[in-house]
């Protein structure tokens, strides 16, 4: 049979679907992560609680909660890897972990030899006190390093670089460090002062990342410095972490030292978190190429701080 001469055009293409509004989609995708942290941190936890201790269930639990949230809400909504959170082994990411620990651990052990220097504390040895075995050492430490990690992946991953990119980083860091006060606000010995400097340092961290735009500098800050802390014999965000023979003993006020919420509940804590947005805006770190919050591979210090 004779072939149709008629020519033939191809179907036409369904009109374009109006996107989204921007607000509405970041509103859902914050609200979904958030559903999930909270969904994971009731049970997981919980789970650990009764078979591993309320040290392993607030670290490895939390490192556990904010994995699962960050894996499970990048995936369902841009199918992304871990990575772009800031995870990746980029250039410069190891010499940023290494100015995170030096910044956050210097810091610490700053603050706490300038008293015992003054004459203002004192270490002074435990009655109940034996020599910690390294092994118990450096499983105290590993554990630290996985709550800071923790603690970072949830309040600075996924969401946070989210609206970093559709509002801003002033919009979104100051809101997320006072959620980071608020969240250590029920610690044991918890005053207004000790949720106004974890605050302080929420912002710090945050500030961190914006000028890394990866999170391996502000976990290495937040690592290093729960790690000094417990090794002078000082409380830890109101926590007792016996990992050495000696208690600080304070001349000082609770005012200043912090009492017994530990230091992070006095005013030096204030001044050096303070003073280390000047050492972070000086340091020689090396930008990352931010995954989620693009804008940021644009510009150069997206807060910068009014030095010369």
């Amino acid at each position: 049979m004779p072939a149709d001469p008629s020519p033939t055009f191809p179907a036409p293409l369904p009109p374009p679907q109006p996107d989204l509004d921007p607000r509405i989609s970041l509103a859902i995708r914050i609200g979904f992560y958030v559903l999930v942290g909270v969904v994971l941190y009731v049970f997981i936890p919980g789970l650990l609680l009764p078979i591993a201790g309320t040290v392993v269930a607030a670290t490895i639990g939390l490192f556990a909660v904010a994995y699962l949230t960050n894996v499970i809400t990048m995936r369902i909504f841009d199918r992304r890897p871990l990575s772009d959170i800031g995870l990746g082994a980029g250039r410069g990411s190891g010499r940023n972990f290494v100015i995170g620990l030096l910044c956050g651990g210097g810091a610490a052990a700053a603050m706490l030899t300038a008293p015992l220097l003054a004459g203002a504390g004192h270490l002074t040895p435990r009655a109940d006190a034996t020599a910690t075995p390294w092994y118990s050492l450096l499983y105290y430490l590993l554990l630290l390093l996985f709550g800071a990690a923790g603690e970072e992946a949830l309040f600075r991953g996924y969401a946070f670089q989210m609206a970093i990119e559709k509002i801003g980083p002033f919009a979104t860091v100051l809101p997320v460090a006072v959620l980071f006060g608020l969240g250590h606000a029920a610690n044991p010995h918890s005053t207004s002062l000790s949720v106004l400097n974890t605050s302080l340092w929420g912002a710090l961290l945050g500030y961190a990342f914006l000028r890394s735009r990866d999170l391996w500098l502000p976990i290495a800050m937040h690592y290093s410095w729960n790690a000094i802390l417990p090794l002078f014999g000082v409380n830890l965000s109101g926590l007792r972490i016996d990992i050495t023979r000696y208690t600080y003993q304070w001349d000082l006020s609770s005012l200043w030292s912090g009492g017994d919420y530990g230091p992070e509940g006095g005013l030096l804590t204030t001044i050096f978190a303070i003073s280390l947005f000047f050492v972070l805006h000086r340091a020689p770190i090396v930008p990352q190429r931010a995954m989620i919050a693009e804008s940021l591979n644009e510009s150069g210090d997206p807060l910068p701080l009014a030095l010369p």
